[in-house]
């Protein structure tokens, strides 16, 4: 939008942003975008009387929490973030613990027949809300409550596993039980002017920690925060999308920089199952290069962006048979132009047909194919696409 607007009005366009797309980075290398770096930070908040100062970037510590199990702390946070927590606290300074996931638990499960609480129109897991004492659904919202047996084997046992950001902060006030918190999520920020209020409120010092998700991963520039604390470095990491480990670098490396702002300096602990994994490692490091030239390496090995273009078709239909039908009928379509068309098969490649990565939302399967191929507007171009099918070319998102 941004460059077609720029396009239309002779005008200037800036892409800011410590941690840029591989597409724009790549651009930026084959000189159809001017790159301008700025290798240092500024200090934002420094006397200012020499002009602007620098400041190093927070170091950040890599907690293996295999091995925090291994010693026998089941806590969510790992003793180097308990420990940081309490000297950040007793200096009057402030944290951040970052978890992309709201709710108290991420799933109720069965522990006798493992039957799992989901929604009745989307087909995924249901969330416990402890504020509300209710499940609820975050594609579409409904609610539903709390069962107190499972309605698959009657069974009383009834599990919560997984952690959101009221587990975050329930668990924070058991080990710091003076610490002000607040949260900022979804749900804590969806009335009108919520996001200001909360925001004014820690900036003013009116709380110590800040829990949120990926909202306050960017943006803050506050000098008393000297702590940010990532509680689960590996959520959605290894979710089906080729994009997966590029959005961890990203979020991990962001929210990395809310830390040290000012004189005060700051640090930084990651918590993660897979210390090893090069997202984790070279976020740990403010090392974008190394992220970059790692994860361009594994786009070209399959013809991902920025090395080829790709076009996601997805059939949405409340028949989960006409659903797989319409989307088989689609795949011979889309197979047969590349015959007509002579196009060799690393040229155009048809992924699918299957389904969706979120096979139901508001009672809709989802059933999907991925095109990939130099140029999808062109080869697209005269196929009859029916009602029902959305498509996205160039998709930011496989999700």
């Amino acid at each position: 939008m941004a460059r077609r607007l720029a396009a239309q009005t002779s005008s200037l366009l800036i892409l800011g942003s410590a941690t840029p797309s591989l597409e724009s980075y790549f651009a930026a290398e084959q000189g159809e975008l001017q790159l301008l770096s700025l290798p240092q930070r500024v200090m934002g908040h420094g006397d200012g009387a020499d002009g602007p100062a620098y400041a190093d970037l927070p170091p950040v510590e890599v907690v293996d929490m295999r091995q925090e199990l291994r010693a026998g702390n089941r806590s969510l946070f790992s003793r180097s973030l308990s420990a940081e927590l309490r000297a950040t606290l007793d200096a009057g300074e402030q944290a951040i613990l970052f978890l992309n996931r709201r709710g108290t638990n991420t799933i109720v499960m069965c522990r006798d027949c493992g039957h799992i609480e989901s929604c009745t129109r989307c087909n995924i897991p249901l969330t416990f809300h402890g504020d509300e004492a209710q499940l609820v659904c975050h594609h579409c919202n409904r609610r539903y409550p709390v069962p107190a047996i499972c309605p698959a084997c009657s069974s009383k046992r009834i599990k919560h596993f997984g952690a959101g950001t009221e587990r975050i902060a329930a668990s924070l006030a058991e080990i710091a039980p003076d610490a002000r918190i607040l949260r900022w999520d979804a749900d804590t920020a969806a009335r009108r002017g919520a996001h200001e209020t909360i925001m004014a409120q820690f900036a003013a010092h009116e709380a110590d920690v800040l829990i949120g998700t990926q909202m306050i991963a960017k943006g803050l520039d506050l000098p008393l925060v000297t702590l940010v604390g990532v509680v689960a470095a590996d959520v959605g990491l290894y979710l089906p999308d080729f994009r997966s480990g590029e959005r961890t670098f990203q979020l991990l490396t962001q929210v990395a920089g809310r830390a040290g702002r000012s004189a005060r300096g700051g640090r930084v602990v990651i918590q993660t199952y897979r210390p090893e994994h090069h997202a984790i490692q070279a976020a740990a490091q403010h090392d974008y290069l190394a992220f970059y030239r790692r994860e361009l390496a594994f786009r070209q090995e399959l013809g991902y962006p920025p090395f080829g273009r790709l076009a996601r078709l997805i059939y949405w239909e409340k028949n989960e048979r006409k659903a797989r039908a319409a989307a088989a009928e689609m795949a011979d379509v889309l197979r047969h132009r590349v015959t007509v068309l002579g196009m060799p098969k690393e040229l155009a490649t048809i992924l699918g047909p299957m389904p969706a990565f979120f096979g139901r939302i508001r009672g809709f399967y989802r059933w999907q194919l991925v095109l990939r191929t130099p140029d999808p507007p062109a080869f697209l171009r005269g196929v009859d696409i029916p009602f029902g099918w959305r498509l996205d070319i160039d998709p930011v998102s496989m999700l």
